[in-house]
């Protein structure tokens, strides 16, 4: 099977780099800046689950795509996707599916539009990477997992195709039957952290040890602000 991973940062660059270390027909899509970087000191993997280096990175700009994938993982952020879906329209042929790791669902209102709702899956992953100044991929916890299926639910002999390869790559898998839910638990719980940074005015991790989140609004105790907050939800039931 022929993978095309949109982009090799670093959510891209992290499977990919699993999946090549396995032996998979994985080639990056990238644009020139990052070309030249991974030919020049190749791909590195920093991670606690075992580091990678892959010296000969297999890399392909647009321009020189030449013949459809099978599949293409797309990684990017949602502000880059028009671009991205500009980058790797000449790999989508009839047969090929397009499995988007984003976060959120409104993506795949444009993926659909672009290139029909029966080449594009449902998908999501669950990890802490970046880039360090190197261009490096530094993976931050030990979470490295993919979530993917069909989005009208059920198997089917692609997903089933597209798990054989990403079996034993290194990560964890998930062939979920219910995708959709996934991709919608992944969106509140992102929302939910969102929500509580800006009103905390911190990091989630500060949260806990700021002092404005020992209390609600300095007029009631936590308990009592709990205790709105579940009744509010109890209503919302009946």
């Amino acid at each position: 099977m022929r993978i095309l991973v949109v982009g090799a940062l670093a959510i891209g660059g992290y499977f990919g780099a699993r999946l090549l270390a396995q032996g998979r027909d994985v080639t990056f899509l990238v644009r020139e800046g990052r070309a030249a970087r991974l030919r020049e000191h190749g791909l590195k993997v920093h991670s606690s689950e075992g580091d990678l280096h892959i010296e000969r990175v297999p890399l392909v700009l647009s321009k020189d795509i030449g013949a459809p994938y099978d599949l293409i993982v797309v990684s990017c952020k949602a502000y880059d996707l028009q671009g991205a879906m500009d980058s790797f329209a000449p790999a989508v042929g009839p047969d090929t599916a397009i499995l988007p790791l984003l976060n959120g669902m409104g993506h795949l209102d444009a993926l659909d539009a672009r290139f029909g709702a029966a080449q594009v899956l449902g998908g999501q992953c669950s990890i802490a990477a970046t880039l360090n100044a190197q261009g490096e991929i530094v993976q931050m916890s030990s979470m490295h997992s993919l979530v993917f299926g069909e989005r009208a639910g059920g198997r089917s002999a692609r997903v089933d195709a597209i798990a054989g390869q990403f079996a034993d790559a290194g990560f964890g898998l998930t062939v979920s039957e219910n995708v959709l839910q996934s991709m919608w638990d992944k969106w509140v719980f992102l929302a939910t952290l969102a929500t509580g940074t800006c009103l905390m005015r911190a990091p989630i991790c500060d949260i806990p040890r700021r002092r404005a989140a020992r209390r609600c609004c300095g007029n009631c105790s936590p308990n009592a602000w709990a205790s709105r907050r579940i009744t509010i939800m109890r209503r919302a039931r009946r």
